[in-house]
C-alpha cells in the first residue's frame, strides 16, 4: 500500500460514477465504477472498497482520461483531473449505492 493513503482509505474514493454504462455493468456483470484520488494505485483502491462496503474485491481496472479543456468566453482552462476506478465483485456482493424507497 502507499504511503501517501495509509491510515486514510476514505479518502482514495471520491464518488460513484453513475452513466448508463456504468448502471449496466453494475447489472450484468457485477463491476462498480467510481471516481478515485488520481495518486491512489490499485492496491489502495481495492483496500478501501473493502473496507468501505465490507465485500470482497476480485479486481480493480484504472484508466486516468485526458483532463477536458474548458472554455468561459475568452478564458480557457482545464478541468479537473479524475481518474475512474471500475470495481469487480465478488459473486453474491454488491454495493447499496441507491437508498430504497419505502
Amino acid at each position: 500500500m502507499a504511503k501517501s493513503f495509509a491510515g486514510r482509505l476514505a479518502d482514495v474514493v471520491r464518488e460513484p460514477v453513475i452513466t448508463e454504462k456504468a448502471t449496466r455493468d453494475m447489472e450484468d456483470r457485477n463491476q462498480y465504477t467510481f471516481a478515485v484520488d488520481p495518486r491512489a494505485a490499485k492496491p489502495d483502491i481495492k483496500a478501501a472498497i473493502e473496507q468501505m462496503f465490507d465485500v470482497k474485491v476480485i479486481g480493480v481496472s484504472t484508466m486516468n482520461p485526458p483532463r477536458r479543456k474548458r472554455r468561459v468566453g475568452r478564458f480557457a482552462g482545464e478541468r479537473s483531473q479524475i481518474k475512474k476506478a471500475v470495481v469487480r465483485l465478488a459473486e453474491g456482493d454488491t454495493i447499496q449505492l441507491f437508498p430504497e424507497s419505502s
